[in-house]
């Protein structure tokens, strides 16, 4: 009998950057739920064998559904405490719910949430402690632990942190990957990338943010040019040390966001006084170069910036197998069971 690949579904799949990941890590993905519909269509223009359900998470039963591992970056919304317990069914109506109960009902022998590294502090940690409580005891008894990873440490150029939390149920262990020696710049990213399109800044903008050095910031500007550029936020507390930040050659980029003009989080080429095109954007992410985005520039932009950058999730996809042990390993690899030495 033909073993198969260890099995997973995720859950909030956007453009597939985790997808991807853990597709290299040897995973066969079984469902990938998104709303949105041009995410939709990137995940199968890309992959059309994957099982894309377009469809609201809501709406969806995962009962006697078996699969591996569970994944998936769920937004993160604020509960209203109230004087609640805030048990499994307090938490109904929000994102985070459904992902719980997506686990719930597969049970299966690990699962993977992914997001922001300021998770753990939002309402003074109250949030994640709910969540962290409600993995651990009440979706039926996982060893749950999480650990904020730095996408720079695992070949991503890019500075980009985030939460991820694992959970496994009994005879499974989970560890961490290593960070690797190399970290790479964007010099390593943006080699030879191809040509694509973008959006720009206006004439005004791309006049002022032309005196900004590669490194620096406003704080380089001409002071009349700060105070112009800046506005109320000149005088105002703070280092604000990503506005009119243009990236170096040399170092790794500062976390992308879903618009490349937003004017809090600049992020301007080395060379060029422009934000980075859709492609630059990608590769920053460790998307390949045949990846795919559809929709609109601005779509584009934002599928790239909310994505889980590909080699940072192949890295933990990776480390999911191995929690999985043996049985996965000779799955991943397609031996039948009985040669197992």
């Amino acid at each position: 009998m033909t073993s198969e690949k260890p099995t997973v579904i995720e859950l909030f799949a956007g453009a597939g950057g985790l997808a991807l990941g853990f597709e290299r890590a040897g995973f066969d993905a079984i469902i990938l739920n998104e709303i949105d519909a041009n995410c939709v269509s990137t995940l199968r223009k890309n992959r059309p064998n994957w099982n894309v359900v377009h469809e609201d998470v809501k709406k969806l039963s995962f009962k006697g559904i078996s699969a591996d591992v569970v994944t998936g970056g769920f937004p993160c919304q604020a509960f209203s405490y109230a004087g609640k317990r805030l048990g499994f069914e307090d938490v109904r109506g929000t994102l985070f719910f459904e992902f719980a109960r997506c686990v719930k009902e597969v049970q299966p022998k690990v699962f993977v949430a992914e997001n922001v590294a300021g998770l753990p502090s939002h309402d003074g940690g109250r949030t994640f402690k709910t969540m962290l409580d409600i993995l651990a005891k009440e979706v039926d008894s996982y060893t749950v632990q999480y650990r904020i990873l730095n996408a720079w440490d695992y070949g991503v150029a890019q500075k980009r942190k985030r939460i991820f939390i694992v959970g496994t149920k009994s005879g499974f262990k989970f560890n961490y990957p290593e960070p690797h020696k190399h970290r790479p710049s964007l010099k390593d990213a943006l080699a030879n990338v191809p040509q694509s399109e973008g959006t720009g800044y206006s004439k005004r903008r791309k006049e002022i943010l032309a005196h900004v050095p590669a490194g620096g910031c406003w704080i380089n500007l001409p002071v009349e040019l700060q105070k112009e550029y800046m506005g109320a936020s000149f005088t105002s507390g703070g280092g604000r040390r990503g506005m009119a930040r243009r990236i170096s050659w040399d170092e790794p980029s500062l976390t992308l966001t879903c618009s490349p003009t937003q004017k809090q989080t600049d992020r301007i080429h080395p060379e060029e006084t422009r934000p980075f095109t859709v492609r630059e954007y990608a590769r920053i992410q460790s998307f390949p170069d045949e990846w795919n985005f559809v929709g609109s520039v601005v779509s584009k932009y934002k599928q790239i910036g909310n994505a889980v950058p590909v080699n940072l999730a192949e890295e933990v996809g990776k480390c999911v197998v191995d929690a999985l042990g043996d049985i996965a390993t000779i799955q991943a690899k397609n031996i039948p069971a009985k040669q197992k030495s």
